[in-house]
């Protein structure tokens, strides 16, 4: 009786330490798949703004059809110019003198590619998808104008849910990472750039992972 009472309190022991083992060990294996999740989210969401800012550059607006976006970088070309002071001469019809006014010139120098210019590795062709392993989805994007100060301002905002990129990981840790406010990592339920309600074209991702400003 005595050999059998020993054998429960030694699986106890054990059950008890794996408890504590996995306590302090979940927490570390879950913030370690989540860096390295949330870092290639990130390179995405990063040439997705890039993609947008060339498309505003030459159209004026954001794109929020990723296709469209994506064909526009694959045909698209910047206008190269040059801007250089001079200086004419104006006849004043009030004091009958020539007066020299200056002047800033902007000479079209030529073209270059987008493409070639932003994405020579071609990555822009699978920045929409979402660089998880086993995760069949895409970014949810979205664009169009907000009014500020009487005028109207094109925005967009490209973002992804944790519950996407952390699906497969523990419940409790995921729904703590979803509530999240901190200065050193990602606030709220989704890791995200732009805004549809601000005039702001950053990331809401710490330095850690990348530049969040462009």
């Amino acid at each position: 009786m005595k050999i059998v009472i020993q054998l429960v309190l030694w699986v106890v022991i054990g059950f008890l330490g794996y408890l504590v083992y996995n306590s302090v060990m979940g927490p570390v294996r879950f913030n370690k798949v989540k860096e390295a999740r949330y870092a290639k989210a990130v390179e995405n969401l990063r040439n997705i703004r890039t993609a947008q800012l060339a498309h505003r550059a030459v159209t004026g607006r954001f794109e929020k059809n990723p296709e469209k976006l994506i064909s526009f970088i694959d045909t698209a070309k910047f206008t190269l110019t040059q801007r250089r002071d001079s200086s004419f001469i104006r006849f004043n019809k009030i004091l009958k003198i020539d007066e020299p006014k200056d002047t800033v010139v902007v000479d079209t120098l030529g073209y270059a590619s987008i493409k070639d210019s932003l994405f020579k590795n071609n990555q822009h062709q699978t920045m929409i998808k979402v660089p998880i392993e086993g995760v069949d989805a895409s970014f949810e994007m979205d664009a169009g104008y907000i009014n500020k100060n009487d005028l109207r301002i094109a925005v967009f905002e490209t973002k992804v849910a944790k519950d996407v990129l952390l699906h497969d990981l523990d419940k409790d840790l995921l729904a703590q990472e979803k509530e999240v406010v901190s200065v050193d990592g990602v606030n709220g339920p989704f890791l995200s750039v732009g805004s549809m309600t601000e005039v702001k074209t950053s990331g809401n991702w710490p330095l850690t992972y990348g530049a969040n400003d462009q």
